[in-house]
């Protein structure tokens, strides 16, 4: 009865942690350290966690970065259906989508840290099948917003009839791509403006030439 008891108090307790906040504080610190070289030791100080409440609450260190990852995915996708308007034309829709990414590479204080993807996922897709393939679908996800944006410049008549949309959507993702490396390889911001809307309207053109 006393053990009955207690189980009850214990499935009623409330939890004692923020599960959202904790996981943008662990996201800030793989994004800063990366995978391997941050420790459960970064992860308990940064979201104010001990350690078998970080397992209780995420699992352990990939199950948490796989979190993190797939949290950033959700986001990231989110705001590119928001930036890539379907009445805007395509040249400032892209580069309006390329400031977007820029913004968050360069954050208002500390260095360039480029994508959070691209910058900690990259290497460990090597040999970790699990960040690989949520990697992968992450980078699938991002070219399918693309091809969905150049199909519908292709329905109103921007693009020409011929256009290989499959093709202009994988270079709009390695223009993303690039810029994700090069603002974490500590390029200027301002470089990395005029080569997004250069890139922009290049893709553009390069479309309605076909």
């Amino acid at each position: 009865m006393v053990q009955k008891d207690g189980s009850a108090r214990q499935r009623g307790r409330p939890r004692s942690y923020d599960p959202e906040l904790a996981l943008q504080r662990a996201t800030e610190t793989f994004w800063k350290k990366g995978f391997t070289a941050t420790s459960l030791d970064d992860l308990a100080a940064a979201t104010g966690m001990n350690r078998p409440s970080l397992y209780a609450g995420f699992g352990d260190k990939r199950a948490l970065y796989l979190k993190a990852l797939n949290r950033y995915w959700e986001r990231g996708l989110k705001a590119m259906d928001e930036a890539l308007r379907p009445e805007m034309p395509l040249a400032k829709a892209l580069n309006q989508l390329y400031q977007l990414a820029l913004g968050m590479y360069f954050p208002a204080k500390g260095r360039p840290r480029g994508c959070f993807g691209v910058g900690t996922a990259l290497t460990e897709a090597v040999e970790d099948p699990l960040i690989r393939d949520a990697f992968a679908g992450g980078l699938r996800r991002i070219h399918a917003g693309f091809e969905s944006c150049m199909n519908r410049a292709k329905s109103r008549g921007e693009l020409c009839s011929d256009a290989d949309v499959e093709t202009l959507a994988g270079l709009a993702s390695a223009v993303l791509s690039s810029l994700a490396v090069r603002s974490r390889a500590g390029m200027p911001r301002e470089s990395l403006d005029k080569f997004a809307k250069a890139s922009a309207e290049a893709i553009a053109a390069m479309a309605a030439a076909g």
